[in-house]
């Protein structure tokens, strides 16, 4: 199984990496973004701290504000004094929109114009704008303080000035300010209204609230009486007009009764009601006796002309007791001469006797007859004058009655309208006296429940609040600058960033050591102070001892894309951790800003590297050893033998460059490959601490005498894409790139908070790829 670096290298070329990367992207990564949040806590901390102390600065410039708050119970509605006013009044509103229309009176510009007055707040500084500070913004002003002959042309131009306020311009500003900052609210569901009044002095603004108030429950009062006496003025008004036309009606009903003559017409009605009924019954007998007697009559005068036997058989000549008695001594007469007659003869005188008596009784009955019949015409023209007396008298009852009903009918509508003005007039005494009797009682419909005091705090500006509000906004805004920046920023900060966007292996983590300078830090594996450190070195020595065997990493160049990087650091402790263990040589190649001398306290005119190409010095006196580790320093060039460009442009790229500088030249010749060849058979690690990469193209030079390429990032620093570039070069010049160490990592925080590396310091694993 290969496992060298190349091998390494292919594998990312299959799209492994690639597609992973691309799988996670489609998800939220939150401890990323918590990750994220907590490295830049103090940054949001700063800026939360800095915008609540100008927030404290800018509400130290505003006016504070008050509320007073005074709670008014409004009554039930009340009916009027004058029933049919509360039938007219009440209109069927509800109480809801009863306690509405009280919320809205408790608004009006009447009640806000009786507490101006009633608290001279036309005077009082606070809420007088003619004694508000004025703006010090006045141009005019400032332009007439000049030569005015020279400034008179934009004085033109200028506004005119305000003319001074009136009483009553300053009355209505005031009585605005005053409905501005005035707010009547419902308690709850309840028939409660809560009055508040912002002022900028806690009294004043108890006191208007107060105003308000009774201002409302005196206006109340005010309308009350207003309409009391109205009503009493209007119900005095209509008392004379009722008593006159009280007066006008009796006045015709007794005019009548007397031009009538009528004293009481229900008796005159009720006794000709009574005789009118006695007429008629006698009317009624009347006409049956009449009619009776009207056939008794016609009955006798039919036979009249007939003989007295056929009279006597009419039922009225026969039942006569006197007639009855005749027929009855005739019939004994006619019995008596029948007798005699069979017994005695014509002449006898007995019979001559009996017939005599027999003429007699019938002579008797015939007058009789006569006089019965007489009788029967005499009542029956009797019987006829009755009834028609009768008649005229219930004719005369009725029209009688009749004319009678007609004044009774007159009389009791004069009745009527004499008795409903008489109690229309005594009900409006009624009213009128009950009137006059509650004219000065109580009947405000609201009452003050909690009158207002000085509050003892401010209601604006909420400082607690705003701060709140700012703290929040801030540490929002924060985040959000933490993720815009975390997003700007192209750089590597964790290990898979390097090995998923570089495709090269990710050889070590070198945690960030504080406080050290620049000699501490290269002799820091040395002197084992600090053993994360120490255990990343010992990582990537570990990388190099167990590379292959086939083409064994003698010659290890360390650079990086830029200075500042730790290079040197990592080189430096990379050589003395390999002392110990094998024979090692410590080349500084950066001629340009050499390092290695400043170190490690070396003369400065020490000969080293640059004197070996140029020929000027033996490799036994440049070679300098600092106990088990041999050092090459980069050596003294003269100043003509820098490269022009370093100086002005100590950026620009060396392929940027037309020009071969001397430095180049000495890297460039073939000495250094004698050099190297001859180093190699006396040590077996040769480190080369190399220029940056994308400054000059030394790193290029030394990079084709190398078995390997240590290429050092430093963590949230150098952007993704120069490091993409210098490692494009290198891999294009057949340079052998090892691996990338991840320099100057915070690992302890990253632990601390969460935001570790998939392979920190101690839990590297040490075989290779």
């Amino acid at each position: 199984m290969d496992n060298s670096p190349s091998t390494y290298l292919e594998r990312p070329l299959q799209g492994h990496l690639p597609t992973q990367a691309a799988e996670e992207s489609d998800t939220l990564d939150l401890l990323h973004l918590w990750r994220v949040i907590w490295s830049a806590k103090w940054n949001i901390a700063w800026l939360v701290l800095l915008s609540c102390a100008l927030a404290v600065v800018a509400l130290s410039f505003i006016t504070p504000q008050y509320v007073g708050s005074a709670t008014l119970l409004i009554k039930d509605k009340t009916p009027p004094v004058l029933s049919f006013q509360q039938a007219a009044e009440s209109g069927g509103a509800t109480t809801t929109d009863y306690l509405q229309t009280q919320q809205a009176l408790l608004q009006s510009r009447e009640l806000a114009e009786r507490a101006v007055r009633k608290l001279g707040l036309t005077t009082n500084p606070i809420t007088d704008p003619r004694q508000q500070a004025q703006s010090w913004f006045t141009p005019r002003q400032w332009l007439a303080d000049l030569n005015r002959d020279q400034w008179l042309p934009l004085l033109d131009l200028l506004p005119p000035p305000k003319p001074p306020a009136t009483e009553e311009q300053v009355f209505n500003d005031v009585t605005q300010n005053l409905m501005l900052h005035t707010s009547v609210k419902f308690v709850g569901k309840s028939q409660l209204l809560e009055i508040d009044v912002e002022l900028p002095d806690p009294t004043l603004a108890a006191a208007v609230a107060n105003a308000l108030a009774q201002g409302f429950i005196d206006s109340q009062q005010d309308t009350s009486l207003k309409s009391s006496q109205n009503n009493t003025s209007w119900m005095n008004t209509r008392l004379v007009e009722l008593r006159d036309n009280l007066r006008i009606a009796e006045n015709k009903l007794q005019a009548y009764r007397e031009e009538q003559g009528l004293v009481d017409v229900d008796g005159v009605a009720t006794i000709s009601a009574n005789e009118l009924q006695m007429t008629g019954n006698r009317m009624i007998d009347a006409r049956r006796d009449r009619a009776e007697a009207e056939s008794q009559f016609r009955q006798a005068q039919a036979l009249s002309n007939g003989d007295i036997s056929r009279l006597s058989s009419v039922p009225a000549v026969l039942s006569n007791p006197l007639i009855q008695q005749f027929q009855a001594d005739l019939a004994k007469a006619q019995a008596k001469v029948e007798e005699l007659s069979g017994r005695y003869g014509p002449k006898h005188p007995a019979l001559i006797s009996a017939r005599s008596e027999q003429r007699t009784a019938a002579n008797s009955l015939r007058l009789q007859v006569q006089q019965v019949v007489a009788g029967i015409e005499r009542q029956y023209q009797l019987a006829v004058a009755s009834e028609d007396a009768l008649r005229k008298s219930f004719n005369s009852n009725k029209a009688q009655i009749q004319d009678i009903s007609r004044k009774e009918f007159q009389l009791r509508e004069f009745q009527r309208e004499v008795d409903s003005t008489r109690a229309l007039y005594e009900t409006f005494v009624t009213r009128l006296k009950e009137t006059a009797a509650t004219s000065d009682m109580d009947s405000a419909k609201a009452r003050i429940v909690d009158p207002a005091i000085a509050p003892l705090e401010a209601s604006k500006p909420r400082k607690n609040l705003i701060l709140a509000i700012v703290a929040l906004v801030a540490a929002v805004v924060g985040v959000a600058l933490a993720f815009l920046f975390d997003t700007l920023s192209n750089t590597f900060k964790t290990d898979d960033t390097v090995e998923s966007l570089l495709n090269v292996p990710l050889l070590s983590v070198v945690p960030l050591v504080m406080k050290k300078s620049r000699r501490q830090l290269a002799r820091l594996f040395e002197d084992n102070d600090h053993p994360r450190f120490c255990e990343t070195i010992r990582n990537l020595r570990t990388w190099l001892m167990l590379q292959n065997n086939e083409r064994p990493a003698q010659v290890v160049l360390v650079t990086s894309s830029v200075s500042g990087e730790g290079k040197s650091t990592i080189a430096n402790n990379l050589a003395s951790s390999l002392a110990p263990l094998e024979r090692v040589l410590l080349i500084d190649a950066d001629m340009r800003q050499p390092t290695l001398s400043l170190n490690f306290d070396f003369p400065p005119q020490s000969p080293g590297l640059a004197n070996l190409m140029a020929g000027s010095a033996r490799l036994e006196d440049c070679i300098r050893s600092v106990g088990n580790l041999d050092m090459l320093p980069a050596g003294c060039l003269s100043p003509s033998a820098l490269d022009p460009f370093d100086a002005p442009r100590p950026q620009a790229s060396s392929s940027s460059s037309n020009a071969v500088a001397p430095a180049q030249d000495l890297l460039s010749s073939p000495r250094l490959g004698r050099l190297l060849q001859i180093l190699k058979s006396r040590y077996r690690h040769i480190i080369i601490d190399s220029p940056p990469a994308e400054i000059v193209s030394d790193a290029l030079l030394l990079a084709q005498h190398s078995d390997a390429v240590i290429y050092v990032v430093k963590a949230q620093s150098t952007p993704v894409g120069q490091v993409r570039k210098s490692i494009a070069v290198l891999q294009q010049s057949q340079a052998p790139v090892f691996g990338v160490v991840l320099n100057q990592v915070d690992l302890r925080k990253a632990r601390k908070y969460g935001h570790g590396h998939s392979r920190s310091f101690y839990d590297y694993d040490f075989a290779p790829r």
